[in-house]
């Protein structure tokens, strides 16, 4: 007997170069119904990224014009360009019984944490401050003052931590990634989330 459930809106938030992306490679594709929602940015792609796969990438005019249609569920600006979330997007994936993750930056996880009161937060950390300026440094995408920039960035992003509803450490990733499965599977059980009434199932069994 099948129940109609609406998915889990999951906000998956962390300092840059934290290595949100690498673990979301490992995440999705491992349940069927977990999507990632595609961004919308201003900044410019990097080398192997493409548009529609990593992000959607829009001029800054583009990007503007699509907030005051309202076509955005959050957006913020962070080191210099803007990312958001396209609404449509979400609520298609919600409605057909698919847990989205949307992977996004502390100002629009806020948003989106107090417009839903429902989603689940999840927040990546470093094994520590030292580790995450190796690791933005060895991936070689931005100047050292960009490092520099990044880093500060993240003192305040760490203030937010306290907003979501997990804290997962990125020590050894494949150990990261098997965790943050295991608190959407854990979410997907609970009664608040299943979208149908014990009684129903009572009285249909």
């Amino acid at each position: 007997m099948e129940h109609s459930r609406q998915g889990l809106l999951i906000v998956l938030s962390g300092p840059s170069g934290v290595g949100k992306g690498t673990i979301l490679h490992r995440v999705i594709g491992r349940r069927k119904n977990l999507k990632l929602s595609r961004s919308y940015t201003t900044r410019g792609p990097r080398k192997g990224e493409t548009n529609g796969t990593e992000y959607w990438f829009l001029t800054k005019e583009e990007f503007l014009k699509a907030v005051e249609r309202g076509e955005m569920f959050e957006y913020a600006e962070y080191c210099g360009n803007y990312y958001g979330t396209p609404r449509k997007q979400v609520q298609q994936e919600l409605s057909q019984g698919n847990n989205i993750i949307l992977e996004i930056e502390v100002q629009g996880g806020e948003q989106i944490l107090k417009k839903c009161p429902e989603a689940i937060g999840i927040f990546i950390i470093p094994p520590s401050v030292k580790v995450l300026e190796e690791r933005l440094r060895a991936r070689g995408l931005d100047s050292p003052e960009a490092v520099i920039e990044r880093l500060e960035a993240s003192k305040h992003e760490f203030r937010y931590a306290k907003m979501y509803d997990y804290m997962v450490i990125n020590d050894i990733m494949d150990e990261c990634a098997s965790n943050i499965l295991k608190i959407i599977d854990a979410e997907s059980m609970k009664f608040k989330h299943i979208g149908y009434k014990i009684e129903e199932v009572l009285k249909n069994a």
